[in-house]
């Protein structure tokens, strides 16, 4: 067997080619990624992450010259080498200690794109690779499989549920579970995913607490006009910094809450983006998209012109009958007092309406173990876990000890 790395446009081409023509040649429940989303992980003008870090990615050849696997290892110098020190962060006045999330990730590189055949000596050749790359550059240990960018896609190995994935999922053969647990591989943290049919009525407690938010008016919710998308990106930005910023994710500049919010225009549905505000400044907020792999399902990679005109027919048709959950955010200050739970009511009121939206069910997607007021929370909406990911990580002395991610506040 021999590694190559990808140096050539060909490879790059191969890089993507490999898992649809090999791997997932005979599997129904695939649907192939965008080739210009994988590219774009890649391509450094267009993925922010090459300003602080680096990126390799590998071929691994048969005997006979055939890809049979193929990784990709990669660096984000923010957050494996921090110059915050290590400790617990005092938050605002009102609100208990929590675990900054920083220190854990110091030192620790990224592995990712994983595919491979089923056999463990194919498949160490692949990790080994990424461990060594990483070692030489000062990492002493690795997570993955995980994606060179944000954790909205390709984050995780598949472990529970090998149905066809939603759009930006991680999808692999269960196979690759024993691989990486063969490897070394433990699991640092698990991601579910929630299933709800629209239907059916809410926890007799969301409204209890909903109610108690409407006595107070100067709360108001509502979904988005898209007209008016530059100011949801602004309000979107505010609750994100205050919400995230205090669990390690760093914060979100103008320019990036702009660019995310123009990406979403040509899918997003105004009635599925609520935003809640407190004397009309943003408090919350909670972001659902149409399940779009309904539709890419049908395009094997492909986003040229012709596949975009049916893409708009699929819209205009209301082929999408899923629904996902993205995000969801309240700002320190009002977080304990039943915002969710008002806001979660007032979108109910539209969604649930009938008629008010073509979609037949919901999945609330990456929710992780480490945030049980979440996973309580999603429960209390009705939703059932559907669907695991788990996120694995190796260290390379084998001896060092080995610790889970630490429960949020």
């Amino acid at each position: 067997m021999q590694l190559v790395e990808v140096s050539t446009p060909a490879q790059a081409r191969e890089f993507l080619e490999f898992p649809p023509r090999v791997i997932y040649a005979n599997d129904p429940n695939y649907i192939r990624p965008l080739d210009q989303d994988v590219s774009s992980v890649f391509d450094p003008a267009k993925n922010k992450l090459f300003r602080n870090g680096e990126c390799t990615r590998w071929l691994l050849l048969d005997n006979t010259g055939n890809t049979i696997g193929r990784v990709a290892a990669f660096i984000n110098r923010e957050a494996a080498f921090p110059s915050e020190p290590d400790t617990a962060l005092a938050e605002s006045e009102g609100e208990s200690k929590s675990f900054s999330t920083k220190g854990i990730f110091r030192k620790i590189g990224g592995m990712g794109f994983f595919e491979c055949i089923n056999d463990q000596a194919a498949a160490n050749l692949l990790l080994d690779a990424c461990r060594d790359w990483l070692a030489t550059r000062g990492i002493e240990g690795m997570d993955g499989p995980v994606n060179f960018g944000d954790r909205d896609k390709w984050w995780g190995l598949l472990t529970d549920n090998f149905g066809s994935p939603i759009y930006g999922a991680a999808y692999n053969p269960e196979y690759y579970v024993q691989l990486l647990h063969n490897y070394g591989f433990q699991t640092f943290y698990k991601q579910v995913t929630f299933f709800r049919p629209i239907e059916g009525e809410l926890h007799p407690s969301i409204a209890k607490r909903a109610d108690r938010i409407a006595q107070d008016p100067r709360y108001s919710f509502r979904y988005m006009r898209r007209q008016e998308w530059r100011r949801y990106a602004a309000d979107f930005r505010e609750v994100y910094n205050k919400a995230w910023v205090k669990h390690g994710v760093k914060p979100m500049s103008e320019e990036a809450s702009i660019k995310l919010m123009k990406s979403m225009l040509d899918i997003l549905d105004e009635k599925l983006v609520w935003f809640g505000y407190y004397d009309d400044k943003p408090v919350s907020f909670f972001i659902s998209l149409p399940e779009i792999n309904e539709i890419l399902r049908h395009f094997n990679g492909k986003l040229g012109w012709w596949q975009k005109v049916q893409f708009k027919y699929h819209q205009l048709r209301n082929t999408v009958k899923t629904m996902f959950g993205v995000v969801f955010g309240v700002v320190p200050e009002h977080q304990r007092k039943g915002v969710e739970a008002a806001m979660i009511h007032a979108s109910s009121q539209i969604i649930q309406k009938p008629g008010g939206v073509p979609y037949t069910h919901t999945v609330m997607n990456w929710i992780g173990d480490f945030n049980p007021k979440m996973m309580a929370l999603v429960q209390l909406l009705g939703a059932s876990p559907w669907r695991e990911h788990q996120t694995l990580r190796y260290y390379f002395d084998r001896n060092h000890e080995f610790k889970r991610h630490p429960i949020i506040d």
